[in-house]
């Protein structure tokens, strides 16, 4: 399962993770994010878990956006011991992100 994770909630959810994290950065407007979207949950459902999922709208959170200097969505970002160790842009299939799950675990 994905879950909307916002500025304030981010450092808990994400940076204080025991378990590893994907964040998917996405805004409504982004056709690129809406095409990413059903991937990033089936990898969800296949990593529950074991690998927390979160999707965070930059709209409506410029900060943590901001913080981790984020410039096209959508961006994809894996967090382990509350730090970021990967990012992908762009809207990718399943092969290219299970890899880089995989090497999170």
């Amino acid at each position: 399962m994905v879950t909307d994770v916002t500025d304030q909630d981010f450092e808990g959810e994400v940076i204080k993770s025991a378990l590893p994290v994907l964040v998917d950065l996405w805004a409504p407007w982004c056709g690129p994010c809406r095409m990413v979207a059903p991937v990033v949950d089936k990898l969800a459902g296949k990593y529950e878990g074991k690998v927390k999922f979160y999707r965070l709208n930059v709209d409506e959170n410029p900060q943590t956006a901001s913080k981790y200097r984020v410039m096209s969505i959508p961006t994809l970002m894996f967090f382990k011991g509350g730090k970021a160790v990967d990012t992908v842009v762009g809207a990718v299939p399943e092969r290219v992100l299970q890899p880089k799950i995989d090497g999170l675990l």
